[in-house]
């Protein structure tokens, strides 16, 4: 099994359970739970493939289907050993977008697009399944919050070009650069670091 197949089915299991998670902590019905999984796993893969003009991944595999599946009723049964679910959301969002970012500056490279554009692809592949399942779960999205999130997968999705420079084997290119989206995104939230501010206080406090 090639790595970036490994990379895309263990990015579909964490954003699938993290799908999981917000459902459940919206009381959200057997059904809704599964739609709002499938949709924060395969939602920006899909726009990516379609923005790329190449096959829908999951349409074409139904892998990925049955990966989501077996996640989702696996987070169901063991919710309760996931702990508390703010945490393993964070835990499987962020596992999911270092792997995701991967996977779209890939997808991108084997299209033949240049580098900024793969980049762009790394980060919609990354984030916008997310954003559709907080959009659904009528939250706002944490990639329009103050919140380093983007940033993150921009940065690792960076890394991934400079060290094709590098004499480092693409495998751990690959595992270094998943590994700074996640690293940074860790520190960001443990240090609460975020973006500067565009608002007055006075806009702030008025609120």
């Amino acid at each position: 099994m090639k790595l970036l197949l490994v990379i895309d089915i263990l990015g579909t299991i964490a954003f699938a359970i993290s799908g999981v998670l917000t459902a459940l902590n919206k009381r959200l019905d057997p059904f809704g739970i599964l739609i709002i999984a499938f949709v924060t796993a395969v939602g920006g893969g899909t726009l990516r493939d379609v923005l790329i003009d190449a096959n829908v991944a999951w349409m074409r595999d139904l892998t990925f289907v049955y990966v989501i599946l077996c996640s989702t009723i696996f987070a169901v049964i063991f919710r309760k050993r996931l702990g508390y679910v703010r945490r393993s959301l964070f835990l499987f969002d962020t596992i999911g977008i270092a792997l995701y970012t991967i996977v779209g500056v890939e997808k991108g490279i084997a299209a033949g697009f240049h580098p900024i554009i793969c980049i762009a692809l790394g980060t919609i592949t990354a984030c916008f399944g997310g954003v559709l399942r907080d959009i659904l779960c009528n939250e706002i999205p944490v990639i329009f919050r103050k919140e380093i999130y983007a940033t993150a997968c921009i940065l690792g999705a960076l890394a991934y070009f400079l060290l094709h420079y590098s004499p480092i084997s693409e495998d751990f290119i690959v595992i270094i650069s998943g590994s700074i989206v996640f690293i940074v995104r860790l520190l960001a939230t443990y240090f609460k670091l975020s973006l500067p501010s565009i608002y007055t206080k006075e806009e702030m406090e008025g609120n």
